[in-house]
């Protein structure tokens, strides 16, 4: 799937059910749903997963519980918006 695919996939109803957990996560972050992107993100231990979980508390607002898992993914806090941290995120995991 390229990320254009992915993108138009968002704005559809489709569930994603043949996406990784941490792409469906990213695909229910841009349908609005918070809570349920960031259940299936800390239920990733990798360091994408650590990644999308960081992303996610920095959307929030929370941005010391975003520091640390910046630094559990092994990735600096970016100094740009977060649009182009989720493209950044979904074109690393696709």
């Amino acid at each position: 799937m390229t990320f254009e695919e992915f993108k138009e996939l968002c704005d559809k109803t489709d569930s994603g059910d043949g996406l990784s957990p941490l792409l469906r996560a990213l695909l229910i972050d841009a349908r609005g749903d918070w809570d349920r992107a960031h259940e299936i993100a800390q239920d990733d231990p990798s360091a994408n997963g650590a990644w999308v979980h960081a992303y996610l508390h920095r959307k929030e607002g929370d941005q010391w519980n975003a520091s640390y898992w910046y630094n559990r993914a092994g990735r600096p806090k970016p100094a740009y918006g977060l649009d182009r941290e989720w493209e950044e995120i979904a074109r690393s995991l696709l």
